[in-house]
């Protein structure tokens, strides 16, 4: 089984790393029988009525569980890092949803949202009554961005990978097929660009 957490809003403009970070960070507290699939970042509405840090964006952890029941120990942790982790003057926020979760469908729909409206934290609620929402400081404003965060990448169509298996310990350049034998397909987007061949390179510039 698949379980999403989200987490948003836990730096500041002082602080020394951004929500992205303390998202991959959490690996390493995963229980036994849990694995870290990828992280996924969101971007939301930029609008001035909004107040953000500096992009407005906001990460979904993917974990893969061998036992249902390891659903609230997972919020547990989750919870725990997130306090750990966050910064003064952040407000911090964690949505936490497993993939067979009816509920998942509304909360789709109130990401979508967040992509295109100025949302309220009541909303969030609404949207996530059958899922773990809580915030973990300041005003809670979080529990938005985090919702949308699990929202948006189980919609799958938007969204960016920070970390996915062990694609940061990959060399650079690097082979096509050994992107391929991880799940990543290659494409070119030049107007005439033939199919990569598998002893193509890939720069990933880091």
């Amino acid at each position: 089984m698949r379980i999403y957490i989200g987490i948003d809003d836990t730096d500041s403009d002082e602080s020394e790393y951004g929500t992205g970070k303390v998202a991959r960070w959490i690996e390493d507290s995963l229980p036994v029988g849990c694995s870290l699939w990828g992280v996924v970042r969101q971007q939301l509405l930029v609008d001035d009525r909004i107040p953000y840090t500096s992009h407005n964006s906001s990460a979904c952890v993917i974990v893969d569980v061998t036992d249902e029941s390891l659903f609230d120990h997972i919020v547990t942790v989750a919870s725990g890092h997130i306090e750990k982790h966050a910064v003064p003057g952040s407000d911090p926020g964690l949505c936490v949803c497993a993939e067979k979760n009816r509920n998942l469908v509304d909360i789709i729909a109130f990401s979508q949202r967040c992509t295109r409206e100025v949302v309220s934290q009541a909303e969030a609620m609404k949207a996530t009554y059958d899922a773990h929402l809580s915030a973990h400081g300041g005003t809670g404003d979080g529990i938005i961005g985090a919702t949308a965060a699990i929202g948006l990448t189980a919609y799958g169509q938007c969204g960016r990978f920070i970390e996915f298996g062990r694609l940061r310990d990959l060399p650079d350049p690097v082979q096509v097929s050994v992107l391929e034998s991880l799940g990543i397909m290659v494409v070119s987007i030049d107007r005439q660009a033939p199919l990569p061949s598998p002893s193509d390179l890939v720069h990933s510039h880091g």
